[in-house]
């Protein structure tokens, strides 16, 4: 380890350190003081939406302001505003029901939910400010300290932001650590009392096993290669609107992102031709269009178009959906159009691996349970789309598959739903956030026993030595 790394790994401790402490000290944490915490949070995402949507799009290479404010900033916003709304519900101790019949002499039981204490947030790239911010809400509203780390592949974000926090929390209240890779490494390794990772599975594999020695409890928000189920009586017209438009916004680099489509062998045609048309629509022409993202850097515009010549190699049709006829070949930027590919097969690297970024594989079905089967037989994905009118098929997709969330007759969207969990299932991810979930996940769900005056143990022969008593209580709870 460098010095340098040595030096910040030693910072991050510090402030570790210095935040459990003043956690501790101020134990209980009243609802005035989270009140007032997502109140700055909000205040720093307003007062310098334009700065962070600037720093976005340096960072990208090109991405419009309104696709920032859209999908970082208000986003954040909300689900902030959300928790502030209702966080005073949330932490209400919740009664439960002693043991029969020890209600009856008076026992009392009950949850509390306490914060945990200091909660470590590791941030990727794709939506730099939505992906601190949007967690952070219950974050704060379970009355936790944090510790952030965003993604070193925005760098201007990621300055910006630890720039901007100070000015607005305290350093042990809040604290943002740049840097590359072995930070991230530093500060996963750290003895938080939380830890959210939000990133591909195969870093979060190491977030989990770095936090593993510290025995840290981690949510993994992951992806996966999200299926689009296209049903035999799908109005094909609204297929092509919303996946076009789920697939194209941040140029495909959205986690939930519907990954490959599943369309009936004879529909194919008419499917693809209302996406494209849809695209078109969308993005008359994409390389000076303010509105359409760029691909994020060198290295994921070439892993991108390693797809593309991998499946062209092996058989597959490539449709480029470029209503302008542009010449990107010679652009001077990472823009790409939707590529459409036709006979994906599982030898191909895009069907193998989570494309984030504008590709769109098709596969064709002919019965909806041999989609069902493909889907089964592939890891767990993040999220699962369905399009039809067939009510008995859509209960079939739902029941007889597994994903984090589902959206039906749309993409995405279950996303946007603060009073819905948020989050995956096996190799996409663990754990949920987002309202009242995001709020028990940052939560320590403590149980409270009061015992009544009269000695329980002894009338039910729980105490030495054993007797009557003792017999008759099995007897009376051993039994089939």
């Amino acid at each position: 380890m460098s010095n340098d790394i040595q030096g910040e790994a030693e910072r991050m401790q510090a402030v570790l350190t210095a935040q459990k402490a003043s956690f501790t000290a101020a134990m209980p944490e009243a609802l005035g003081v989270r009140r007032d915490r997502i109140d700055r949070a909000i205040a720093l995402l307003v007062d310098n939406a334009e700065e962070f949507a600037r720093a976005v799009s340096e960072d990208f290479g090109h991405r419009s302001r309104e696709q920032t404010l859209m999908t970082d900033i208000m986003p954040s916003v909300s689900a902030l505003k959300h928790a502030k709304k209702h966080m005073a519900s949330w932490a209400r101790g919740e009664k439960r029901k002693p043991t029969f019949p020890l209600g009856l002499l008076g026992a009392k039981a009950e949850v509390m939910f306490q914060p945990k204490g200091v909660v470590g947030v590791v941030a990727p790239w794709n939506f730099p400010i939505g992906m601190v911010f949007v967690p952070m809400a219950g974050i704060l509203a379970a009355g936790n300290r944090a510790m952030i780390k965003p993604s070193e592949f925005t760098e201007n974000v990621s300055t910006l932001m630890a720039r901007l926090v100070p000015d607005y929390f305290e350093e042990n209240e809040m604290a943002v650590f740049t840097g590359d890779a072995d930070i991230g490494i530093a500060f996963s390794k750290l003895a938080f009392d939380h830890l959210i990772f939000t990133g591909a599975t195969s870093v979060g594999r190491h977030i989990m096993r770095s936090a593993a020695d510290n025995l840290v409890p981690v949510t993994l928000e992951l992806g996966g290669k999200s299926p689009t189920f296209i049903g035999r009586s799908a109005n094909k017209g609204l297929v092509g609107q919303r996946v076009a438009l789920g697939k194209m916004m941040n140029a495909g680099q959205i986690c939930l992102a519907p990954d490959y489509l599943l369309v009936p062998d004879d529909q194919e045609a008419e499917v693809i031709n209302s996406v494209t048309k849809s695209a078109a629509a969308l993005y008359p022409s994409l390389l000076a269009n303010d509105d359409y993202t760029s691909v994020v850097n060198t290295r994921n515009y070439d892993r991108l178009q390693s797809y593309l010549a991998d499946a062209r190699e092996k058989g597959a049709e490539v449709i480029e959906v470029n209503p302008a006829k542009e010449d990107f070949a010679s652009a001077n930027g990472h823009k790409m159009p939707l590529h459409i590919v036709r006979n994906p097969t599982d030898d191909m690297k895009l069907m193998q691996e989570e494309i984030f970024g504008p590709i769109l594989p098709v596969k064709r079905y002919g019965h909806i349970d041999e989609a069902i089967d493909y889907v089964n037989a592939h890891d767990r994905p993040l999220g699962l789309y369905y399009f039809g009118q067939d009510k008995s098929e859509e209960e079939r997709v739902l029941t007889r598959t597994l994903s984090g969330g589902v959206t039906v007759n749309d993409v995405l969207f279950h996303n946007a739903m603060e009073e819905l969990p948020f989050g995956g299932i096996g190799p996409s991810g663990m754990g949920h956030y987002h309202g009242i979930d995001g709020f028990r996940t940052f939560s320590h769900a403590r149980a409270v026993y009061r015992q009544p005056k009269l000695d329980v143990a002894g009338l039910a022969g729980f105490k030495p030595p054993y007797g009557k008593a003792t017999a008759k209580t099995l007897a009376k709870e051993l039994k089939k």
